[in-house]
């Protein structure tokens, strides 16, 4: 990452400085004159930010509205953050200084790293205008909660790079190749397995989406197991794959398709959040599955009114091969029967239907994991704000996926797209899991504050958050 954190016991009169303001007589600490300290008292009453300019460097004064939820305020700084990121690139600030206490500014640094993000690579002029350090001022701040920080942005921006890469370069082989990179530097292991051992596995699914491709698919199986891990049974963290969708012979149209090297969202999060939970050595042995592949109308490409069969036996009538993310994860569901796990998540931008639900402002989730677990994953989405929303998995939504020639088929009807492709999903599990559709939240057409414009690395920050808080 660009940016760097570092601590200091004093603020600066020279550099920049944001002050995070508890109550307006705060300001008598930091100003000397009776009409600067008016001045940002009446700014303050229109404004969430208020600067004045002290001839060597800026002061911005942060003040933040009530919130009767905490997460809500959380949210406001990291916000808050974000629009001093903006304020940066446009004034060319390098170096910056942040007080307050530590957890405002850790929020508050949070929002400022996460909305410097660039992506340049492919930028003939690679002119970034990213911060070089914020310097926090904070008592009880420590090295750990800042290296912590650190990390887990380094993994969002991951995630985000991996989702941002045009399929042009990101194959299914190099995304793999990135995985081992990543698994490399933070610290868990990587295995591919190849064409040849996916076929004597029987992946049906993930090998009949491959069909239509001149690349080979991928497994991948990530595992990171520390020596004094809290759980004997493994988390598994399921991510799909699909570098490039087409949607096969169901072809997507033009204005659907443009967006596509999106699919594999779900995989950079499982990637991202493998990154951010062995760089910080959570006490947790968790294992991440993603099948990778593209999905493309070639010659020998599945059609509408094939039948397939999955790993775990099941046969499949595929009917639209535009519905292909719940066929490969319905293989890495069935092979992670075989650890006999704590619990399994997936995440995978599926459906459509999610995305017109409740569009980009969060996540829908469902499954057949306990309440308990179900609540505790509700709560880290709101205290990183990538908010969850549950549908049901009412038995009835089972009817639509009845085929006819096939144990089940790959899509419903027309309504309740979302659940029935988690309906589909649930045929290949028999552990407790939960399912969940980020197709909304994962790439973005326009900047949503420090998520910011295209892939946004949703799922990293909420998986972190979960498994750091359940340990």
């Amino acid at each position: 990452m660009l940016t760097s954190i570092e601590i200091s016991k004093s603020l600066s009169e020279k550099d920049h400085t944001v002050i995070i303001l508890h109550k307006e007589s705060d300001l008598k600490h930091y100003l000397k004159k009776a009409e600067e300290i008016e001045y940002v008292k009446k700014k303050l009453q229109d404004f969430s930010i208020v600067f004045l300019n002290q001839l060597y460097r800026n002061v911005y004064f942060v003040k933040e509205k009530d919130h009767t939820d905490l997460y809500k305020k959380n949210e406001a700084l990291r916000k808050t953050g974000c629009e001093l990121s903006s304020i940066c690139k446009k004034e060319k600030i390098r170096n910056i200084y942040l007080t307050g206490n530590k957890e405002e500014v850790l929020l508050a640094a949070e929002g400022l790293l996460l909305g410097g993000y660039e992506f340049l690579k492919y930028k003939s002029k690679k002119e970034t205008v990213a911060l070089e350090t914020i310097t926090l001022v904070a008592e009880k701040i420590s090295k750990e909660a800042v290296h912590e920080l650190e990390n887990l942005i380094e993994a969002t921006f991951m995630a985000r790079d991996l989702v941002n890469e045009p399929v042009v370069f990101l194959n299914a082989e190099q995304f793999s190749e990135e995985i081992k990179k990543a698994g490399k530097e933070g610290g868990f292991k990587v295995e591919v397995f190849s064409k040849s051992k996916i076929e004597s596995l029987k992946m049906g699914g993930l090998l009949g989406v491959n069909k239509g491709s001149v690349d080979p698919p991928a497994f991948n199986v990530l595992e990171y197991k520390p020596a004094k891990a809290k759980n004997k049974k493994p988390y598994i963290l399921v991510g799909k794959g699909v570098v490039y969708d087409t949607g096969g012979l169901s072809l997507k149209d033009t204005a659907s398709m443009d967006k596509m090297k999106c699919d594999m969202a779900g995989g950079a999060a499982v990637t991202g959040a493998m990154y951010a939970i062995a760089k910080n050595k959570l006490p947790i042995y968790v294992i991440g599955l993603i099948p990778v592949t593209d999905n493309r109308p070639n010659g020998n490409a599945i059609t509408p009114g094939d039948v397939i069969t999955i790993s775990n036996g099941k046969t499949v009538e595929v009917l639209n091969t535009d519905a292909e993310g719940r066929l490969i994860l319905a293989d890495a569901l069935s092979y992670a029967s075989r650890y006999k796990p704590e619990l399994v998540i997936d995440l995978a931008t599926l459906t459509g239907s999610a995305m017109r639900a409740i569009g980009k402002e969060g996540i829908v989730f469902m499954g057949n994991a306990p309440k308990k677990v179900k609540h505790e994953l509700m709560e880290s989405g709101d205290d990183v704000y990538e908010r969850l929303v549950e549908f049901p998995l009412w038995e009835e939504y089972g009817k639509q996926l009845e085929s006819d020639i096939a144990d089940i088929k790959n899509i419903g009807g027309m309504d309740a797209g979302a659940i029935t492709a988690g309906k589909f999903l649930e045929h290949f599990v028999d552990y407790d899991w939960l399912h969940l559709d980020i197709a909304g939240s994962a790439f973005l057409t326009g900047t949503d504050s420090y998520r910011c414009k295209n892939g946004t690395g949703v799922g990293v920050r909420l998986l972190y958050n979960f498994f750091k808080k359940i340990n």
